[in-house]
């Protein structure tokens, strides 16, 4: 029966190009989560109801402590809810077992994470190519779905280094492009940014904005940088496990044209040595 559930779920998630636009992928009504730690509870999202349709992008903001990184768990089918229900395309996937949110995470949700989460004695190519080897596609075919997802982040070039030859923002492109290979329907991103420089971080934001725009994939970060949540189309905020503030962000930033702008930092080291105070006197 779970396992009937569980294909119900896989059959009926369209890829991004397919699903209307007004149709709700994501949708919580009335979501409790509750931790033991000892002989304390700790009340983690306290009756949560959130509609998030596809082809949106949406930040979910909030302080440590704030519930956010839960609520990801949660959409993200790491976790389920204590009370209330998650429906993921209209299947309450709170019903289903380990195994089979095993299914629909590895199929129809794409993560991506701060530490980035790559096998260090593995190629970016490799790393790219490992969701398929669990979703059972073929050699040949996991080979050209990953190559081409290195391409779609600007890294077909460096498909057989390791993540030791690669800088921060290349890593966390590897780290997207393992996100897209299964093609999913949705790509969850925890603190995408919170290891990069500014102008990595901006460049982050536009192959999201990009894979958004162009491909019509949903995309939900959670981040603690209000800068970041700019280049979002709508934003979530949480505090004491509450939903509190569900907005559209005006003057969204968009970041083609935000990068113009931004120094690189070759740019930058060369304007601290020009600006290097002279040594004083004796």
């Amino acid at each position: 029966m779970v396992e009937r559930m569980a294909d119900q779920v896989l059959a009926t998630m369209d890829t991004p190009s397919t699903q209307p636009r007004d149709q709700c992928v994501i949708r919580l009504d009335g979501v409790h989560k509750y931790y033991h730690l000892g002989d304390f509870q700790v009340h983690a999202l306290r009756g949560v109801t959130l509609d998030i349709y596809s082809g949106e992008f949406v930040a979910v903001m909030g302080a440590s402590g704030s519930g956010k990184s839960t609520l990801m768990n949660i959409i993200g089918c790491l976790d389920k809810p204590s009370r209330g229900s998650y429906r993921l395309d209209g299947m309450d996937v709170s019903q289903l077992q380990k195994s089979e949110l095993a299914r629909v995470r590895n199929r129809k949700l794409g993560f991506v994470f701060q530490q980035f989460n790559l096998l260090a004695r593995t190629s970016a190519l490799e790393n790219v190519e490992l969701p398929t080897v669990y979703a059972g596609i073929s050699p040949q075919e996991r080979e050209t779905r990953a190559r081409a997802a290195l391409e779609r982040v600007g890294l077909s070039e460096r498909a057989h280094h390791y993540p030791s030859q690669l800088s921060g923002g290349q890593q966390q492109r590897v780290a997207i492009a393992r996100a897209l290979v299964n093609r999913p329907a949705i790509l969850l991103a925890d603190e995408p940014t919170g290891n990069l420089d500014s102008r990595t971080s901006v460049e982050i934001m536009d192959i999201f904005q990009q894979l958004n725009e162009e491909q019509g994939l949903t995309v939900v970060i959670v981040t603690h940088e209000h800068d970041i949540a700019q280049y979002a189309k709508r934003a979530l905020e949480f505090k004491d496990g509450k939903l509190r503030r569900d907005a559209i962000i005006k003057d969204r930033l968009i970041a083609r044209e935000v990068l113009p702008t931004l120094p690189t930092l070759e740019e930058e080291d060369t304007g601290d040595e020009q600006r290097a105070p002279e040594p004083e006197a004796n």
